[in-house]
């Protein structure tokens, strides 16, 4: 088989990935045969003024590895189909917070995650701005009313520890707010999780570098389907950077705690996020019929505990002057 000179050799490595490669490379250029035997239409006529021999490539190998990726988590989002129904049959409950930088991957992460999820069991929950009632309220309230019922799983795009993150450098809310937050969350979390021991909580902070998610800012400014995404804190995201940063340091020293972790995801390659986020979720349950020969090892450099990131950050600081993510 004659391989792509661009497509990443470590994806070809495996005789049922060569077998892809093959029958997607064929199907592209049968493509172009069946154009050329016939008299083409306005529509194939355009399409075979661009498809050169290296666009065919191109597209062989975005086909592969859109496919390979998708096959690769499919094992996985079985897996979390197994843990859901034990969470079903047992009554526990799970909380995951999706939290982190702008454009770090939080929710495609989530949507492969939920993807093959029974949905009556499931929910996403991304809350918006509080009106003027909740802001007079418990900043956690309008949080804890959307918890899990029994046999349920809450997905929070973006969490209660906005008030850590961006309210505080965007001015949201005032340093008293913020300093009480603070203090008092890791507390409210426990009493949650001593639920007699019925509810999972998984923090997680996915972390981006300057560089992607500035890449990633400018493909959201340019693709009509994705400019929506753009928001008030991403158009300041980057000038705001290290203060982002500062904000996610005290995050770690004062609400990563033994009873309540902070897992760090590295999201620059979104795909391999994807993959181990599914991984730390399905390693926080025991349930029954956990596959034997899947490989379910998180990889320790996407996925890093809490108080490791901070003794990274640290060195980080003194090497180059600034913490990189």
């Amino acid at each position: 088989m004659t391989k792509s000179k661009t497509t990443p050799k470590s994806k070809l490595d495996n005789s049922e990935f060569q077998g892809s490669t093959a029958t997607i490379r064929k199907l592209v250029y049968r493509l172009d045969k069946d154009f050329k035997s016939q008299a083409p239409d306005e529509k194939s006529r355009k399409i075979l003024s661009v498809l050169k021999d290296s666009h065919k490539e191109e597209i062989v190998e975005a086909a592969l590895l859109k496919y390979y990726n998708s096959e690769e988590l499919k094992p996985y989002q079985a897996e979390l189909i197994k843990m859901q129904r034990h969470l079903e049959r047992t009554g526990k409950k799970m909380i995951v917070l999706f939290d982190g930088r702008d454009a770090s991957g939080k929710g495609g992460t989530i949507r492969r995650v939920s993807r093959y999820m029974n949905e009556k069991k499931y929910r996403v929950e991304a809350l918006g701005k509080p009106n003027e009632t909740q802001k007079t309220e418990l900043h956690m309230k309008r949080y804890i009313e959307r918890f899990p019922h029994a046999g349920e799983i809450v997905m929070f795009d973006r969490s209660w520890y906005n008030r850590a993150m961006v309210e505080p450098v965007m001015g949201f809310c005032t340093p008293e707010q913020y300093r009480r937050f603070l203090k008092k969350v890791t507390s409210y979390e426990e009493n949650f999780i001593l639920d007699a021991g019925r509810t999972v909580l998984l923090k997680l902070y996915f972390s981006v570098t300057k560089e992607e998610q500035a890449r990633r800012f400018e493909r959201r400014k340019n693709d009509p389907l994705r400019q929506w995404k753009l928001s008030e804190v991403d158009l300041q995201a980057q000038e705001l950077w290290d203060e982002f940063t500062e904000k996610k340091k005290v995050l770690l020293q004062k609400t990563h705690t033994k009873a309540s972790k902070w897992w760090i995801i590295r999201s620059d390659d979104k795909h391999m996020a994807r993959r181990e986020t599914m991984k730390l979720i399905l390693n926080s349950v025991k349930y029954r019929g956990r596959s034997r020969t899947l490989d379910f090892k998180v990889d320790p450099d996407i996925v890093i505990e809490g108080d490791r990131e901070l003794r990274i950050m640290k060195q980080q600081m003194k090497q180059f002057g600034a913490p990189l993510s």
